[in-house]
């Protein structure tokens, strides 16, 4: 199944999550402390260096050698070092419990979004937030249609929210998104005063 991802600003990168669930799982993983358009280039960094984005390949490979294709410039991350254990761990994962397949996360068993949010937060790297926003992002973008994903997903699920990279679809719903997070920082730090 193909989608049609605008995330990253670059075709190619973009054509890769479009069609690789685990090339968006990763990139997912890697958004933190980086724009988002970074942490989602990811994958396609790896896959160009790597010949491929293979998970058994990635949940088995040295970690010294991970850290390197990770570190190579433009870096992956700017925690190369952090994130590529956390790609391992990732792939370990999927390739213990999902035989590999990222998309079995949400297609197995025609999962209701309440198990699809629960097998996502068991993932290595993925928190409570993160696993919200990957499971809007799957329900906004990627055709995910189970039953109570948007209550799931709490916020992040709403129609129309612009709260995180589930609502990017273009150049402007990215300046929304940049500008709803910039308010949230603001409130958050002046609640802390």
């Amino acid at each position: 199944m193909s989608h049609d991802l605008h995330i990253t600003g670059d075709d190619a990168a973009d054509a890769l999550l479009s069609t690789d669930p685990f090339a968006l799982l990763v990139g997912m993983l890697l958004d933190q402390q980086v724009a988002m358009e970074t942490a989602f280039a990811g994958p396609s960094k790896l896959a160009d260096r790597l010949g491929g984005l293979d998970v058994r390949r990635l949940a088995t490979m040295n970690p010294d050698e991970l850290t390197e294709v990770c570190r190579q410039p433009p870096a992956v991350h700017r925690y190369p070092g952090s994130m590529a254990g956390r790609i391992q761990a990732l792939s370990a994962a999927l390739v213990e419990e999902y035989d590999g397949d990222a998309a079995a996360l949400w297609t197995r068993g025609d999962p209701d979004g309440k198990e699809v949010l629960r097998r996502l937060r068991a993932l290595p790297g993925f928190g409570e937030q993160k696993a919200k926003i990957f499971l809007a992002l799957l329900g906004k973008q990627y055709g995910l249609t189970a039953p109570g994903w948007r209550e799931a997903a709490g916020a992040y699920g709403e129609e129309g929210s612009f709260r995180s990279v589930a609502d990017i679809v273009d150049a402007d719903s990215l300046t929304r998104v940049r500008e709803n997070k910039k308010a949230a920082k603001a409130a958050a730090k002046a609640a802390k005063q």
